[in-house]
């Protein structure tokens, strides 16, 4: 069985810094990948690009999303991941400070597994991101991918 990982896409180096330090301090040391903009995230999953030759059979267990990412926006990078056939049961929760109405549709819309506003309150933050961690990589059963 493939050890278990975390696919965080975040651009926003403060919120990668808490998010580690919130896993660590929970004990969830899970290995935790990080890409900076849509286009990392699509080429990690998908094995092209910078990732090119990177081994698609080891997914992550969860993908944290953020939807405000440069080069390509973070619903972009959730209607590839869903629309994919062998990468569609990947879980993913997007997190993201966005407070826009459309944005909450068009994710559920999409297939998104959870949508969390991010607090702004530093110690909310890394509790919400702890209780993530906690909830997806110890609780939560997902099917096999199917290949």
């Amino acid at each position: 069985m493939n050890e278990k990982s975390i696919l965080l896409v975040e651009d926003n180096p403060s919120d990668v810094e808490l998010t580690k330090r919130a896993f660590k301090k929970s004990s969830i040391v899970n290995n935790l990948v990080v890409v900076n903009d849509g286009q990392e995230a699509i080429d990690y999953i998908f094995g092209t690009g910078k990732f090119e030759g990177r081994d698609t059979a080891i997914l992550p267990t969860v993908i944290l999303l953020d939807l405000k990412l440069p080069k390509i926006d973070g619903i972009t990078v959730l209607r590839r991941i869903k629309s994919d056939t062998l990468f569609r049961r990947i879980p993913v929760v997007v997190l993201t400070t966005s407070n826009e109405d459309a944005d909450l549709d068009a994710c559920y819309d999409l297939g998104v597994n959870s949508y969390i506003r991010k607090p702004i309150d530093f110690n909310r933050f890394a509790e919400v991101v702890s209780e993530l961690g906690l909830y997806w990589m110890v609780l939560n059963e997902i099917p096999p991918v199917k290949r």
